[in-house]
This record gives structure tokens, sequence and C-alpha cells, in this order.
């Protein structure tokens, strides 16, 4: 696994924080300087705490765990939800409600009435319902699948969570805190980064900057899942 070059993350803006009437005084030791009333981040800090998080998210996907991916600003939904997607994460783009995770049974059971809903939707089962009754019944659904979509096949827990903009989506990250998970996210010049395990110091508003650090992490859980499936086959060979 290759990390991005300090080019590279110049290229994608990622040095760029907020402005310094609006930051947080914890994130000193990230912030490089102060230009045109906007902090610099040393992106020497970003390169040392990627490598960190990496091999960390390395060794959670190697050992079969799942690792939550949140994001639900508007500019970066997408670029997360692909890249869930892509290793097979769960992810949350659209909006997080409140005990997503500390109340998980109860998610888990709106999850089962969705999946209910589409059974009974391609199985034929609705043909005595009206149209209109239908109709209500696909729009509950399509409302459900935005929000637990990307956590349908989400059986128990996940032990990590990789948050863009620790600030925005605190409520997620205060629930993964209370329930022990490991924490990661892109942590900009307004947020506190003594709040979660592994700050990744960096510009969490630019669609270019959240790409560049968000693929890196699922090149390390691609590693991970492929040095697993590795010791799978080499397990099976030997007992042959």
């Amino acid at each position: 696994m290759k990390n991005p070059t300090y080019k590279d993350l110049l290229d994608a803006g990622v040095h760029f924080g907020h402005l310094k009437r609006k930051w947080n005084p914890k994130m000193r030791p990230y912030i490089f300087m102060e230009r045109k009333g906007i902090h610099i981040i040393d992106l020497n800090r970003t390169t040392d705490c990627l490598t960190e998080a990496a091999s960390a998210m390395r060794q959670i996907a190697k050992s079969g765990r799942k690792i939550l991916f949140v994001a639900t600003k508007k500019q970066a939904r997408t670029i997360v939800a692909e890249a869930a997607l892509s290793v097979g994460m769960p992810f949350v783009t659209t909006r997080w409600l409140g005990g997503m995770m500390t109340n998980f049974a109860t998610i888990r059971k709106s999850i089962k009435k969705m999946n209910n809903i589409d059974k009974m939707l391609a199985d034929g089962s609705l043909t005595s319902v009206t149209k209109k009754e239908r109709l209500t019944l696909e729009r509950e659904r399509n409302k459900m699948e935005k929000v637990l979509g990307g956590i349908a096949n989400l059986n128990r827990l996940p032990s990590a969570i990789f948050i863009v903009d620790i600030h925005h989506e605190h409520i997620a990250l205060a629930e993964a805190k209370k329930l022990g998970m490991r924490t990661f996210g892109i942590v900009d010049t307004n947020s506190d980064p003594t709040t979660i395990d592994y700050p990744i110091p960096g510009n969490d508003d630019a669609s270019k900057a959240i790409a560049i650090i968000t693929n890196c992490m699922v090149e390390a859980i691609k590693d991970g899942l492929n040095e697993r499936r590795q010791q799978k086959t080499e397990k099976e060979s030997a007992g042959a």
C-alpha cells in the first residue's frame, strides 16, 4: 500500500484549514502557519497520521471486522458511499439517526421491516392491496433505504468508525466512543483531535481532499482483506 505523496496532498488542497477565528487550540500541533487569516495544516503531520491510521485500518480488516464509514456532508456523500461499497463496508451518508449504534437493536428492527417490504414488493404477495397502499409502501421503503441502505447488511456492531468531519458528526463520534469502537477521522482546524483515536489532520470541506484521504483508508482495507484471504488459502492448503 502506497500513501499519497506530499505533492498529492498539496494538489488536493488537504492543507487548507478554516479561518483562524474558528480554530480549536488543540489543533496547534498540526498547524504549519497562518496565511491571510486561514490556518495552513502541516502536511508532514498529515502524512504521519495517515500512515498510522492506515496501518490500524489494515489490521482491523485483516481480522475480519467491520469499519463503518460516516459522512453526511453533501460534498462527501458520494465519495464515501462508493469507497465503502468498494470494500464491502457499511456506511451512513444521508443522516445519522440518534442511537444508530447505541440503540442498534431498534435499528435492526427497522432494517428487517425494510427487507420485508422488499420481499413483499418482489414476490407478488401484495396483490390484494390497492395501488395507493402499494405506493405508500414503496415511498416508506425508499425513505428507509436512504437512511439505512448503507447498513442493511450489518448484523452486529462494527469494530471501528471512519468519520469525515468529526465536528459535524459529533453524535456519531460520541456513540462510537461510548461503545468502545476505534475511531478514525479527518480533523480540520476547527475540531478537537484529542477526542479521536486516529486523527488525520486535513481539509474536510473540499471533495478532492476528502477523496484522497478516504481512498488511502480504502487501500489499507483492501490490503487487510487480501492478507486475510491469503491466510485462509494457506490454512486450507495446509489442512488438505
